[in-house]
């Protein structure tokens, strides 16, 4: 389905100019209960419980759709985080094709005590008593998270919402994503000199290949930039890469020693991820400079930002709770136009735009990489050293994963270099050196992760390998962490 998003103070008269066929109010941090909660327009809530459009409430939409039809909400004494056994108490359309026990995703603190008058109770977990609700034959709430891939019948509740509650038509597949996005750019450009940064994922490259093709690849510079802070040998596979996708002017700037310099003696995460963005900003503008001393002025700046980037850096509505910043979105202005084609779409989508667009499935199916690089899986300074190691052991994971047939399977895996060593005994020699820990993920779009229950054997080589083969470093840990309540990176 084609959806927008609004926030939610937005106003009846501009809700109503879209049309919708239906609406989702979506989860959030906030809770209902504060004074300064994010809560609609009554002129607009009116709207919402009139009926007059299907309406389904998520998480903190169904704690607010609860409480302003009526009903009580409190908040409890724990949280309810990961993944809970739901349990249906009355079949409905919504959940029409569903078992009557099944796994859903929680992420809240706040539950419904007392559903409003008149609304049914149809489902409910340990913890929340009331995680479905029906209001009339076009309204629900619900207290999990359907979006989610770890809610295992989500992808069905929401089909159930959409085609049997909704009625609505599926238009919204990848021939009209990749149409919607190539005339989104022809659009917003208006003709001149392009710069287009790239770091080698499937979101930069991508997106400077669809400018390409709608702008031409004669009006189009890509700059590569190497912090100093990517994996082993990846500056020679992205340069072959952009090679091998034709790309008429390719601009390489090697700026390690200015990023390292940068970052010695930062430890806090959020001020290294600035100090990247800052420096990388900074790097531009010299290139910018230069290459229009020789090929004119550049009016646009394409970057390969993806719409979780926007959510997690708080971008997306008025009330977005900042998780990290993202040096594509928190990038200080340039002086140029930004032209982000891939801003809407979620990574998935971003992979089957990049098959459809003829793409290798290698650069398709890689793993994301984040934009500050190994400054992120360093926590505390970033050193040569420590870059040396995590560099090191970042190769050893990949080998093994695809060695094995893993790497496909997976969202995300990689190793962190802890910021404190431990004892260990080598050689019959006491040691003191580095911790690594593995973060092996599953997701589908990287809102939501849950860690990877890997093989031991596979594990158990990959740690041996790191500790004979990666000087500095005697200990291997895995996370079995989810997200939430953590995040997938470390920093």
């Amino acid at each position: 389905m084609y959806s927008e998003i609004v926030p939610w103070n937005v106003n009846l008269a501009t809700l109503l100019e879209l049309k919708p066929k239906a609406i989702i109010l979506s989860g959030g941090p906030s809770s209902v209960l504060e004074d300064e909660a994010p809560k609609p327009r009554k002129e607009v809530l009116s709207y919402f419980l009139s009926g007059k459009v299907p309406l389904l409430g998520i998480c903190y939409g169904h704690q607010l759709l609860s409480l302003m039809a009526g009903g009580k909400v409190s908040k409890g004494n724990k949280g309810e985080y990961g993944p809970s056994i739901l349990k249906i108490k009355k079949f409905d359309l919504l959940f029409s094709e569903t078992p009557p026990s099944q796994k859903v995703w929680m992420s809240h603190r706040d539950y419904v005590e007392v559903p409003p008058p008149n609304a049914t109770v149809l489902a409910s977990t340990k913890y929340s008593k009331i995680a479905a609700l029906k209001y009339d034959e076009h309204i629900y709430s619900l207290q999990f998270h359907p979006e989610v891939k770890h809610t295992e019948h989500g992808k069905k509740i929401l089909s159930n919402f959409l085609y049997k509650v909704a009625r609505l038509n599926a238009v919204w597949k990848i021939d009209n994503i990749t149409r919607h996005v190539m005339e989104r750019v022809n659009k917003e450009y208006k003709g001149g000199n392009i710069l287009a940064a790239v770091s080698g994922g499937v979101d930069s490259l991508t997106a400077a290949y669809i400018v390409s093709l709608v702008a031409g690849k004669e009006n189009l510079h890509v700059v590569f930039i190497d912090t100093g802070l990517l994996r082993k040998g990846e500056a020679k596979e992205v340069l072959s890469l952009l090679r091998k996708l034709g790309f008429k002017y390719v601009h390489f700037i090697n700026a390690s020693r200015r990023f390292l310099e940068r970052l010695r003696g930062v430890t806090d995460p959020e001020e290294k991820r600035k100090i990247i963005a800052i420096t990388f900003a900074e790097i531009f503008t010299e290139t910018k400079n230069k290459l229009e001393k020789k090929f004119g002025s550049f009016t646009y700046l394409v970057q390969g930002t993806i719409y979780p980037d926007r959510i997690e850096s708080g971008k997306v509505g008025s009330n977005s709770a900042k998780i990290k910043s993202h040096h594509n979105v928190v990038m200080p202005k340039l002086n140029i136009k930004i032209l982000e084609p891939l801003a809407e779409l979620y990574k998935d989508e971003v992979r089957k735009l990049a098959l459809k667009l003829g793409l290798s499935k290698e650069l398709a199916l890689k793993h994301p990489f984040p934009g500050p690089g190994l400054a992120v899986r360093i926590i505390g300074e970033v050193t040569e050293e420590k870059l040396r190691v995590i560099r090191k052991a970042t190769a050893i994971v990949e080998e093994e994963l695809k060695r094995n047939n893993f790497y496909e399977s997976l969202w995300q895996a990689f190793p962190v270099l802890l910021p404190f060593k431990s004892v260990g005994v080598m050689g019959d020699m006491r040691t003191y050196e580095y911790v690594i820990a593995l973060r092996f993920v599953i997701s589908e779009d990287a809102m939501t992760a849950e860690f990877a229950k890997m093989k031991w054997e596979l594990l158990e080589k990959i740690a041996t390998r790191i500790v004979n083969e990666v000087e500095g470093v005697n200990r291997v840990l895995y996370d079995l962490t989810n997200k939430p309540p953590a995040t997938i990176e470390f920093e």
